[in-house]
């Protein structure tokens, strides 16, 4: 077994490798970069190796550096995460070569199927169902057109060396498979440098499903069940789970078989996954072979109670699988959410600064020790701490959250719970939106494909998109923690007789809207059980009987309602109004003043305050970098036209125009970092 391995990644997995060499007894060196000097994944190896600047291509990218400091370290293998080299053929043969052991799949494996062409047909070769189509570059769009003509209509148009969404178009026509065609070309040529192009059947209500492959150096390849993956938005995945709610075990048995048969095709030696797309009859054709350990990973450590970053250490050592296909278990629900650093009320731009405050719910499973038969709870992946940044230069993810539950059905209740105990701040997070998923009818039913988000959220996400199935449990929630601050405010000593705060029984709460419309509720909160921290609240015809020992201050409050367990935030101050609670539960929030009857009747005849008019700046709608400006000061420009361009997070986001005008001042120069809602340039 290795003394010592260095882990090319950075973030979350970087942390997960981290976690299991520790546990196997394994010396770790980290790599960073300038950006991520004070990164966690720094702080928990055992040492670390500084590699370049910001950008990855001037540091993670860089296999010299990461080779270099493999031999300055004595490290005697690499493992690469996923991302970055991770399924670099090149990167791999050369590690190989310098006499360290690759921890992933043989570089001649990664070649064979990290080009799609090339895959799919020894996919053909290995019989494993493929999707009708032309697998040999295309040269004209002309040929496009007859090909598509010839497979029927709707085809997907793919780069050969496509990923993450790029190089990729549906065609329903012949002039749509002409553009199509070119544009996918042009932009492969552009993101990849690689302009082939083939073009396959579109699979109807198509189903992502993937199948965990797993082999050793001595031939023996096993399947570890299927990872259910078709919650996507722009073809990025959201949720994760395992099992599947849609194949049956006769299909996860058909896939499952095909995958082991593609992954001895290509002698296999590693963690891989085989992707399929699965049709609405459960006919199932191969996508690709990711060969390296999947991000979402989790779920199927969860129901095998298996550690894959372990198991892909001990096949890289040489050691043979200590497991054979019948031990292969499936117990359990396993489901998993990316949380981002995004937002989604603004189509989900990044969000990049300082992790003011980082409370993950509480773990109750681990990374790095295999779970017993019926250990459900919570598991939570990170790379981040509180206090720490969120830099601009790397993907978006803070966080993975990962729950084990009996059945379906308990993972997503425990799941919900655990996104309501989430709590984020200094940043926003995608937790809203998680929620709303989550609580969708379809996706509670299982009854999804991969276009969900774009049917249900295609006009975007908005604060109306998560209605709560009891509003006024939120106004409940304002009203008890008031009460509870108003206890405390009146047991301070030193009060002058006869004006001491008195705690008060009758309140309004006043939900406070954008546009001024307040909502006015009058309440009343009585101490019941004569327990701290115990109080009915009275809303209208229903009554809550709250009570909790969270102590006051906090973000998180948890205890238990007319006898059921729950959690949810509750803040001081936290919104643009000082006095206000916000409340935020099952993604859904409110921000609240709680007043004495008198108060929210003074309160009512103040005037609303209209926020200035911005229309005639241009803001940035995320932090990141300016990397142009398009235009000049004094130029007149056209509704539709580009103005600016912002990069953050590997995106880039170009700001057009939203009316004709004329370009006053410019406010910021290229290459400036950009702060949300910062005036970029102004109009005349």
């Amino acid at each position: 077994m290795f003394k010592k391995i260095l882990i090319a990644n950075r973030g979350e997995i970087a942390c997960r490798v981290i976690k299991t060499a520790r546990k196997m007894g394994i010396e770790t060196v980290a790599v960073y970069s300038d950006a991520d000097r004070d990164a966690r994944h720094v702080e928990l190896a055992d040492e670390a190796v500084h590699i370049g600047a910001a950008p990855s291509r001037e540091s993670y990218l860089m296999a010299d550096r990461i080779i270099e400091a493999c031999k300055k370290t004595g490290a005697e293998a690499v493992h690469p995460g996923y991302g970055f080299l991770s399924e670099n053929e090149a990167f791999a043969k050369r590690v190989e070569e310098e006499g360290i052991v690759f921890i992933g799949p043989k570089h001649h494996s990664i070649a064979a199927m990290g080009d799609k062409i090339a895959s799919k047909k020894l996919a053909n070769e290995a019989k494993v169902n493929t999707i009708p189509g032309y697998n040999d570059a295309i040269d004209t769009p002309e040929q496009a057109v007859e090909i598509a003509k010839g497979i029927g209509y709707p085809v997907m148009i793919k780069a050969s060396a496509g990923g993450g969404g790029k190089g990729l178009r549906v065609a329903f026509n012949d002039k749509e498979a002409l553009e199509g065609f070119t544009s996918c070309r042009n932009e492969a040529r552009n993101s990849f440098g690689d302009d082939r192009i083939f073009i396959e059947k579109f699979v109807e209500q198509p189903r992502h499903i993937e199948i965990q492959v797993l082999g050793d150096s001595q031939g023996h390849v096993i399947y570890l069940n299927e990872r259910e993956c078709s919650i996507q938005r722009r073809h990025q995945k959201v949720i994760e789970e395992a099992p599947s709610p849609f194949i049956s075990d006769a299909t996860r048995k058909a896939m499952g078989e095909q995958a082991v048969a593609l992954a001895k095709a290509v002698n296999y030696q590693s963690a891989g996954t085989v992707e399929f797309v699965v049709g609405k009859d459960q006919d199932f054709y191969f996508l690709e072979m990711n060969t390296r350990l999947q991000v979402e990973h989790p779920v199927t450590e969860c129901i095998t109670g298996l550690d894959l970053v372990e198991l892909m250490i001990r096949v890289a050592a040489g050691e043979p699988l200590p497991l054979t296909q019948a031990d292969v278990k499936r117990d359990g629900w396993a489901i998993e959410c990316r949380i981002n650093a995004e937002d989604p009320f603004r189509n989900f731009l990044p969000s990049t600064g300082r992790l003011v405050k980082f409370q993950p719910p509480a773990e109750s499973l681990s990374a790095s020790e295999p779970n017993a038969p019926d250990a459900y709870g919570v598991r939570v992946d990170t790379g981040v701490y509180e206090g720490g940044e969120i830099p601009m230069y790397y993907d978006s993810m803070i966080a993975k959250l990962i729950v084990h539950g009996r059945d379906r059905a308990h993972a997503i209740a425990l799941m919900r719970e655990a996104l309501n105990g989430f709590a984020i701040r200094g940043i926003h997070s995608n937790i809203p939106f998680q929620a709303a998923l989550l609580a969708h009818p379809k996706f509670v039913s299982g009854e999804f494909n991969t276009g969900f988000i774009a049917e249900h959220y295609g006009h975007g996400f908005r604060a109306e998109d998560v209605p709560h199935d009891d509003p006024d449990f939120l106004v409940a929630l304002a009203a008890y923690a008031h009460r509870r601050y108003r206890a405390r405010a009146s047991g301070i000593s030193g009060q002058l007789a006869g004006h001491g705060v008195k705690v008060g029984e009758q309140f309004v709460v006043v939900t406070l809207a954008a546009d001024g419309e307040h909502r006015h509720t009058p309440v009343s909160v009585t101490d019941f059980q004569g327990a701290t921290g115990a109080s009915a609240v009275q809303v209208g015809g229903r009554s809550y009987q709250l009570e909790s020992r969270s102590p006051l201050g906090g973000i998180r409050l948890e205890g238990r309602v007319n006898g059921q367990p729950f959690t949810a935030q509750v803040e001081r101050g936290a919104g643009k109004n000082p006095l206000a609670l916000r409340v935020q539960h099952n993604g859904t929030q409110i921000e609240a003043v709680v007043l004495s009857p008198l108060g929210a009747r003074l309160q009512s005849l103040m005037p609303y305050k209209a926020p200035p008019d911005m229309s005639k700046f241009l803001l940035s709608p995320m932090p990141g970098l300016l990397v142009d400006v398009a235009v000049k000061e004094g130029q007149q420009v056209q509704a539709g036209e580009k103005l600016a361009v912002i990069e953050a997070m590997k995106m880039e986001n170009v700001l057009f125009a939203a009316q004709d005008g004329v370009v006053g001042k410019i406010a910021a120069a290229s290459g400036e970092s950009l702060a949300v809602d910062q005036v970029i340039l102004e109009f005349n």
